[in-house]
């Protein structure tokens, strides 16, 4: 039995128990992961002039239209006319993500940006919505500010079978200032080995 095999075989048992020590051995690599590669890669000019200027752009944005631009996104994304998936797809930042996750070889399942309203800026592949400031990966990164990473729990991706986590970090500017938020979905099988 190969050591992926064992440590999806560890995983699945303690998960599907409930053991909170399965879920905590993640958070350290993922952290350290994030810190060593999420800081360098969001400095990236591309895509900090990407999120200033979805940021300028979407200044004034009430509720109303991130729920009606969210709506879209979710009935967009199951179908194959899909202009508002498509520009986020076409933002010179998300050929570099697709890259990034490209040469992960596997540890990288998804990645995407969001502006300082939890927007999506730019992605790897689609998200099943477009406004991400109703969840943790935003409201525990952009809303607590600079130098702040959070780690989600563990999950097995219907999709995949894959064992991951996501990790998000608050993006700054070259002034430390926040300004987004980017998540990554971790292949925790690979983040362990």
């Amino acid at each position: 039995m190969s050591a992926r095999s064992i440590i999806a075989a560890v995983f699945t048992v303690l998960l599907a128990a409930g053991s909170a020590s399965a879920q905590g051995k993640h958070e350290g690599p993922a952290k350290a992961w994030a810190e060593k590669n999420l800081k360098t890669w969001m400095a990236d000019p591309v895509v900090q002039n990407e999120i200033k200027a979805q940021n300028v752009r979407h200044a004034g944005l009430t509720q109303a239209d991130i729920d009606r631009m969210d709506n879209a996104w979710i009935a967009e994304v199951k179908t194959s006319t899909r202009p508002t998936v498509d520009k986020v797809n076409a933002n010179p930042a998300s050929p570099i993500l697709k890259k990034l996750q490209a040469d992960s070889k596997g540890l990288i399942t998804e990645f995407f940006i969001m502006d300082n309203r939890g927007l999506n800026v730019a992605q790897s592949n689609p998200t099943s919505d477009y406004w991400q400031g109703d969840e943790a990966k935003w409201q525990k990164t952009y809303l607590v500010g600079p130098a702040t990473v959070f780690v989600d729990s563990v999950n097995r991706d219907e999709s995949t079978q894959l064992f991951q986590t996501q990790v998000s970090m608050t993006v700054v500017d070259d002034k430390g200032a926040a300004i987004g938020a980017v998540t990554v979905g971790l292949n925790v099988e690979l983040l362990l080995q």
